[in-house]
């Protein structure tokens, strides 16, 4: 279900608030938070159902992971050991499905065999609850994380609105949220905002991005055949469609979220406005960049790079136009798992 369909604006949403402020002025908190969850998961498996119980499995997973990590000693393993494993565990799930057919193309390139495709349909959004979760599982190790029960982990993790393409949320800022008792009733002021919120990234998406789109992809379509300027308007259109494709659906999270009274940080700050590429990577997807900062650099700061933050193209390799992108991330997803190897 995508944030511009209309079953998400005129069914979905609609009945998920109701609903969700129903039970809060009934004083029904627990069952409003569980109706959340279960909306959330209906949402994410619309697209695909098949993939509903790899979300499921991977938060049961990393909760129960979690609350050992943050007891103050474990018996059969050390800490150190636990969260290695869940780190492990997480970046295992997320390059299987990521890179297993990548990997697979490369070896019969290079070594001129025909070793068949997985044919792996990526699951949605595992980019996204993959890294929430490994934050997760790190403060807990850190004993920066309070005690939670499993509905509200599983809120946090699974709420709707940032689900699909983000921004990528912490906990610290998610939970107290949602277990708030001044934000469980309709504040008007942040339905405006979030219906104004949500229709700017609306038309970012509908009117912006889907018309660059159709540009970009006619000159893609006979890249061969393009002029000087035909190539360099298929470009622009296709930087355009990414910009306004990525910074319409963060709009629209952030707005649908705001309905419920839930602040969820922004993504984008008009990156094609910096003045230098640095300024550039610091406002293009913020969210990710502080996840690089606060758990890769603060790890190692000196052996991984500024550049470390092209590993944001993670979700474009499949495409041959982002091979080399691939490639990039291919390489920064290793040294994450050296990073984390370093570290414990």
């Amino acid at each position: 279900m995508l944030f511009n369909s209309f079953e998400f604006i005129f069914v979905f949403l609609p009945i998920t608030f109701i609903v969700y402020f129903l039970l809060n002025k009934n004083k029904l908190v627990f069952f409003s938070k569980a109706w959340i969850l279960l909306a959330s998961l209906f949402f994410y498996g619309y697209w695909n159902i098949v993939y509903l119980p790899i979300i499921i499995l991977s938060l049961l997973f990393n909760f129960y992971i979690g609350q050992l990590l943050s007891k103050e000693k474990i018996s059969f393993l050390s800490k150190k050991q636990l969260l290695f494993l869940g780190i492990t565990a997480n970046i295992a799930l997320l390059g299987y499905f990521k890179y297993a057919d990548f990997f697979i193309d490369n070896y019969n390139l290079f070594f001129d065999s025909d070793v068949l495709n997985i044919n792996i349909l990526l699951p949605l959004a595992i980019s996204f609850f993959t890294f929430q979760q490994i934050a997760y599982l790190v403060d807990s190790y850190k004993q920066e994380t309070r005690e939670q029960d499993i509905i509200s982990y599983a809120v946090f993790v699974t709420f709707f609105p940032q689900l699909i393409a983000g921004p990528i949320v912490h906990h610290r800022e998610m939970m107290p949220q949602f277990d708030s008792k001044k934000e469980k009733f309709i504040k008007h002021r942040n339905i405006i905002l979030g219906l104004f919120i949500f229709s700017i990234g609306l038309f970012k998406k509908v009117v912006l991005a889907d018309t660059f789109s159709i540009w970009a992809n006619a000159g893609f379509d006979i890249n061969q055949s393009l002029s000087f300027f035909e190539a360099w308007a298929t470009s622009l259109s296709y930087t355009f469609q990414l910009y306004f494709d990525f910074s319409g659906y963060a709009d629209m999270a952030i707005g649908s979220a705001l309905l419920f009274n839930i602040k969820i940080p922004i993504n984008f700050n008009s990156p094609y406005k910096a003045k230098n590429i640095q300024d550039f990577w610091r406002r293009w997807h913020m969210t990710l960049g502080r996840f690089l900062m606060d758990y890769i650099y603060s790890i190692r700061r000196k052996q991984i790079w500024w550049v470390c933050n092209l590993s944001q193209y993670f979700d474009y390799i499949y495409n041959c136009r982002h091979l080399a992108w691939g490639r990039v991330d291919i390489y920064f997803l290793g040294r994450f798992a050296w990073c984390c190897f370093n570290f414990i």
